[in-house]
């Protein structure tokens, strides 16, 4: 099976993208993170949904994580405040690693060696144009899995 077989639409974002707007996308597909992209429409990063959370959660409490029980319920329900007024591209780490890229002709195998060496939950499946390049769409893990494991027949119908 090839990357083109394997690819399927998914959700994405710019990095001037509303931050809230992409949580809640995020959460109500609940995705293992988002494909980001560029000006011209090519995967720039991918956006964890850890990543977000971490946008949420104050540096103090990241450096110790003993203050989070004396922060009251009230306050921790206002978090996702946090995300307003900002963009996506706020959310990525200061150096976003470029999001791990195949070809549509690609195998499952080349696929699935890419995830295990990067440890990532997706992959942009890309083909290269002459002016650029063109999302076709995005292996997610379970998709993979789903796949290889239907190979053995042991996968459960959908």
């Amino acid at each position: 099976m090839r990357a083109r077989d394997l690819a399927v639409g998914y959700e994405t974002v710019s990095v001037d993208s509303d931050a809230l707007d992409a949580a809640r996308l995020m959460a109500e597909h609940r995705l293992p993170g988002l494909l980001v992209l560029d000006a011209k429409g090519e995967p720039k990063a991918i956006l964890p949904a850890s990543q977000m959370v971490r946008t949420l959660v104050p540096e103090y409490v990241i450096e110790d994580p003993a203050l989070a029980a004396v922060i009251d319920e009230k306050h921790a329900d206002r978090l996702c405040q946090a995300l307003a007024g900002r963009r996506v591209g706020d959310c990525l780490s200061d150096k976003p690693t470029p999001p791990p890229v195949v070809d549509p002709d690609d195998t499952a195998l080349e696929v699935a060696a890419l995830m295990a060496r990067v440890r990532s939950p997706l992959v942009a499946v890309v083909e290269k144009q002459a002016g650029g390049a063109r999302l076709l769409g995005v292996i997610t893990a379970s998709r993979l899995l789903h796949e290889l494991l239907g190979a053995l027949g042991t996968a459960t119908p959908e």
